[in-house]
């Protein structure tokens, strides 16, 4: 089951459990009946509009399913139905990855329905629109320190929910990607032998994100640029940290390797650097 079937199931448990008990008078249950001109939904009730939506949704036929949620916003504003309508909209939108267009329907959503009870659901998609987003580590990283703000607000705002559960599990692997990030431009330098500005990229890997996959690498980076700066008890402190705390990593090892031998490799392309760049997970 995918991520965005699970997003979606909270809000089919009981689709019509707010609109009492009025029958669905304006509607048979065919798409066939709602291929007319728009105005006919005018003459259809909130709740048949709502669970047409709902049907739409759940055929994937995700344009339909916005027109008919915003049909009960726009022709029933104040029924009770209006604010589901408003939250599956921005979901219908997510589905079809029109993310600016879900997050100004969850915005709307978050302003106007704050006690729904709904609402960390709500916070939670927004976070996803975000996340969704998250370009690859070779590209400026705003787009990942907005998604995890916003899945930080769904921990803080929600700290006992699932949805907070699965925001961590995401605010880590968003670290991971700025800690790819940090890699990607310190190796950069190191290959160029701009060493000072290597030094800061990897340190700030080790400070800031020492509980990513990156961390034995970026402490390797730096014995080895120690070495080349012929700063060798440096490079001894840097790998007595490195195995001290991945005593098994093959990072570690090689670093073992450079201060025995006393052969720096400051390049960045002695054997198997290669190999382990495209296994690094970013």
């Amino acid at each position: 089951m995918t991520i965005r079937r699970l997003a979606l199931l909270p809000l089919l448990l009981a689709p019509l459990a707010l609109g009492g008990c009025e029958s669905l008078n304006f509607w048979d249950g065919k798409e066939s009946s709602l291929r007319v001109n728009g105005a006919s939904y005018a003459d259809m009730s909130p709740e048949a509009l709502y669970a047409a939506g709902l049907e739409a949704l759940k055929a994937e036929r995700y344009a339909q399913a916005v027109q008919l949620f915003e049909a009960v916003e726009r022709d029933h504003p104040y029924s009770t139905w209006a604010p589901n309508a408003r939250l599956m909209s921005g979901y219908a939108e997510y589905s079809r990855n029109r993310y600016t267009e879900a997050l100004a329907q969850l915005d709307r959503f978050i302003q106007l329905s704050p006690a729904h009870r709904d609402i960390a659901y709500a916070y939670y998609l927004r976070a996803l629109c975000y996340y969704e987003q998250i370009a690859d580590a070779q590209r400026d990283q705003q787009g990942t320190e907005t998604a995890m703000a916003a899945l930080q607000d769904v921990v803080n705002r929600f700290p006992n929910s699932t949805y907070a559960r699965d925001a961590r599990l995401k605010i880590d692997l968003a670290r991971d990607h700025l800690a790819g990030k940090e890699m990607n431009i310190g190796r950069f330098y190191e290959q160029r032998r701009l060493y000072a500005a290597a030094i800061g990229r990897f340190r700030s890997v080790v400070e800031n994100y020492q509980t990513t996959n990156h961390t034995p690498e970026a402490l390797y980076r730096l014995t080895e640029i120690y070495l080349a700066l012929g700063l060798p008890e440096e490079a001894k402190k840097t790998a007595s940290v490195l195995g001290h705390n991945y005593p098994g990593s093959p990072w570690y090892q090689d670093s073992y390797a450079l201060l025995v031998d006393g052969a720096p490799s400051a390049e960045g392309n002695r054997p198997g650097f290669l190999r382990r760049a495209v296994n690094t997970i970013f």
